[in-house]
């Protein structure tokens, strides 16, 4: 703006270098009344802040997007090591060697790599790097694919397990043996694929209870030693940063999950027995089971969820549960989300819920919302949320619920996400009810800022409609907020009424908002007008 300022005033001084005494005194004078814009700077800024408020919010509300499927699939999906890390035994015989094979496997080059690898274990076998040679040898095989290539890359597991039991990729190891066997399935080998029902069906068995100590002094004549005995005091764990290494967990997902792949009919009930499992060891098998579940739509996956919603003793099982019941388009999974809804005390658990209901799209979900909006027993920010996904909606039923709702409303916070959901509607009742609220006296001037904002923002209202209010509405602050509307609109008769009220408008201070923002405009009448400033036109 003031880059803009001064480019003009070079000029218009120039043209004034020759004039009077009182003339040039004149021009200084307009120059220092146009450098007390700067204040308007402060102002965009708190403008600029209230919207980033905004998007804030709205962010926060999509957020529940996290929980989809791209966000979910690396939970499900067992993870291994695929980049072989830099060389880290300098001075073994096998080093220059290991830094080819590594080269050429992180840079795809696998059949390379594969050859490279094996050939450091031919020729240095007593080399440190051999043990975890093995390992990249067959991952690199497992890339290239085919079924010759995959039983050999099994073959190189099998020793590598037997041979290398602590090597640093031995879990890895496990887990990518179950990935090659489950290829090997894909492509017709039976053997495989009877390892892999096999491994899957192991996930459903809990771990046998260790056996007890016996008891101190259960020797005749020998007395037990007096021991202070600790207090336990609970430590807070979450149970998800527990679960990012579970290579045994990994190793049964993996086999669920080929297994899922070759034959739903035997997996869905293994995976059902998983989440009928309470163990503590099975937590993030549980977890990750969840979500193998919901990918295989069968006449079981709606009672399996449910199930885990309802019943599950971990909370994330019960969250991931009742997203994936969004997936689910029936009248019984609305039922038990509507339940959820009205019993659980778990707000992290009710906004799952929330979510899940909005996309059901059917009559007894937008219900639902409705009714959860109403009640009195839920925070504020629990019922903007539902307000949030009932404005996603885009049903008359739903916006005209929302207008009603809005004049029993006493929250600010709550009111104006109400002005926010109808403004997503874009139905002419919800625009005409936005422009209503801000032209109430009765309401609080952030309110009906709020509702002018959100009313500018909808292409259904007219630039003269908006313009036609600042003669109506008296209050400054208003004005301020609807010269603002009206600069984030590109169209003639915005900038029309702009250069207006910075010509006309008996309030100086509301002539410099306006000049203000006339001045980032790259319209051609902008720098005329502010010439014509200059120039005292």
């Amino acid at each position: 703006m003031f880059a803009t300022l001064a480019a003009l005033a070079g000029p218009v001084a120039a043209q004034h270098a020759t004039a009077p005494a009182a003339a040039q005194a004149a021009l200084a004078a307009r120059q220092q009344e146009l450098s007390a814009i700067a204040p308007v700077a402060a102002s965009l800024s708190a403008v600029r802040a209230k919207l980033a408020a905004d998007r804030a919010y709205l962010q926060a509300s999509a957020g529940e997007l996290a929980y989809s499927v791209a966000a979910l699939a690396p939970v499900a999906e067992a993870t291994i090591e695929t980049q072989a890390p830099d060389s880290y035994l300098q001075g073994d015989p096998a080093d220059s060697l290991y830094r080819v094979a590594r080269a050429s496997l992180n840079r795809g080059r696998f059949a390379d790599a594969s050859n490279q690898f094996r050939e450091l274990r031919r020729r240095y076998p007593q080399s440190g790097y051999v043990a975890n040679a093995m390992y990249w040898e067959a991952f690199a095989l497992y890339r290239e694919g085919g079924a010759e290539r995959l039983r050999r890359a099994a073959s190189v597991l099998d020793e590598a397990q037997s041979k290398y039991p602590q090597a640093t990729t031995a879990g890895d190891a496990s887990t990518l043996a179950v990935r090659v066997r489950g290829e090997l399935a894909r492509l017709g080998d039976k053997d495989a694929a009877a390892a892999i029902a096999a491994d899957a069906s192991g996930a459903v068995e809990a771990p046998e209870a260790p056996e007890p100590p016996e008891a101190a002094g259960s020797v005749r004549g020998v007395r037990p030693p007096r021991m202070r005995v600790p207090v336990a005091r609970p430590v807070r764990v979450r149970l998800s940063d527990r679960c990012g290494n579970d290579d045994e967990s990994d190793m049964k997902v993996a086999a669920l999950n080929a297994l899922l792949q070759m034959d739903a009919d035997k997996a869905v009930p293994i995976l059902k027995q998983v989440l009928a499992r309470r163990d503590s060891s099975s937590v993030c098998l549980r977890r990750k089971a969840v979500f193998l579940v919901s990918q295989k739509k069968t006449e079981a996956t709606e009672d399996i969820l449910l199930d885990a919603a309802r019943n599950d003793p971990d909370p994330e099982v019960k969250e991931q549960a009742v997203f994936w019941l969004s997936q689910v388009g029936t009248e019984k999974a609305v039922t038990a989300l509507d339940s959820i809804l009205r019993r659980s005390d778990d707000q992290a658990l009710q906004e799952k819920a929330l979510f899940a209901l909005s996309q059901h799209h059917s009559p007894r979900a937008a219900a639902a919302l409705r009714g959860y909006v109403e009640r009195k027993d839920v925070s504020d920010d629990m019922r903007e949320k539902a307000v949030f996904w009932l404005g996603q909606s885009e049903d008359p039923e739903n916006d005209a619920f929302l207008r009603t709702v809005y004049g029993r409303t006493e929250s600010g916070a709550l009111k104006q996400k109400i002005l926010f959901a109808l403004s997503q509607s874009r139905g002419k009742e919800n625009q005409q009810f936005l422009l209503d609220v801000a032209r109430n006296k009765d309401e609080t001037v952030e309110v009906r800022k709020q509702a002018l904002f959100w009313a500018g923002q909808s292409g259904s209202i007219g630039t003269p409609e908006l313009a036609s209010l600042y003669g109506t509405i008296p209050d400054r602050e208003m004005r301020e907020q609807i010269i603002f509307v009206l600069s984030q609109r590109s169209d003639a008769a915005a900038m029309d009424k702009l250069i207006d009220i910075a010509r006309k408008d008996p309030d100086p201070e509301l002539r410099k908002r306006a000049l203000f923002w006339v001045g980032q405009s790259k319209d051609p009448r902008a720098t005329q007008l502010l010439q014509d400033i200059l120039t005292d036109k």
